[in-house]
């Protein structure tokens, strides 16, 4: 039973942690360093890197700088592009350092369903924040933005506090992930094609022919 234990926590940490990464990196290293240096948890061997004040100071000062960049309309949208190159590998890493190198073939699996995961939660904020960026009024990206950090901090204490549950949190999500990118990806597309009537250029219309008719 105690293995069957540790084995829930590694594996609800280590995709804990490339869920949350998907949705806000900084944040989740950020978290996982402050719980581990003050000894709240104890991170694995392999992740204990996080607990140092250099990164745990880079990941506060990058937690802020999208703190802000991620309540503009626009930026944010600019900000998940970019970030879509690093929040994906780095939870694949943060993944494979949660199940440690006890065997490199589980490392490297648990590397590829994290980095699906962060990928997964990272193309639904992403996408979700195309959609609510039509809308004019900021409101709408401050409290998604709000409601992510929480969603992060939440999802990374119940990874480590109540594996179970997290765990049935996730299927449920990667299910509903599933229903969900296909008509995300068609709304996406429905508001590029939007804009592209809006500041496309439109055809003048031919000349009217007068006088052409047999007879006239």
């Amino acid at each position: 039973m105690e293995q069957l234990t540790q084995l829930v926590d590694t594996i609800s940490l280590s995709m804990g942690a490339a869920w949350a990464s998907g949705v806000n990196l900084y944040a989740t290293i950020l978290a996982l360093g402050i719980m581990g240096a003050t000894g709240n948890i104890t991170l694995p061997p392999d992740l204990q890197i996080l607990t140092n004040p250099l990164v745990i100071g880079a990941a506060g000062l990058m937690f802020a700088v999208e703190f802000v960049a991620d309540k503009i309309p626009g930026v944010d949208t600019g900000w998940d592009s970019i970030h879509t190159f690093i929040r994906i590998p780095a939870g694949a890493m943060l993944a494979a350092g949660a199940v440690g190198d006890v065997n490199a073939a589980v490392s490297l699996s648990a590397a590829i369903v994290g980095g699906s995961i962060a990928a997964g939660s990272h193309a639904t904020k992403a996408g979700t924040r195309v959609l609510i960026n039509a809308s004019p009024e900021p409101f709408t990206n401050w409290a998604a933005s709000l409601t992510e950090d929480v969603a992060v901090i939440g999802g990374i204490w119940l990874a480590l506090h109540n594996p179970w549950l997290f765990l049935a949190f996730l299927i449920c999500f990667l299910i509903l992930l599933v229903w969900l990118l296909p008509k995300l990806w068609q709304a996406i597309k429905s508001v590029f094609r939007a804009i592209g009537r809006l500041f496309g250029r439109k055809e003048p219309d031919p000349p009217a022919t007068i006088g052409n008719e047999p007879g006239g």
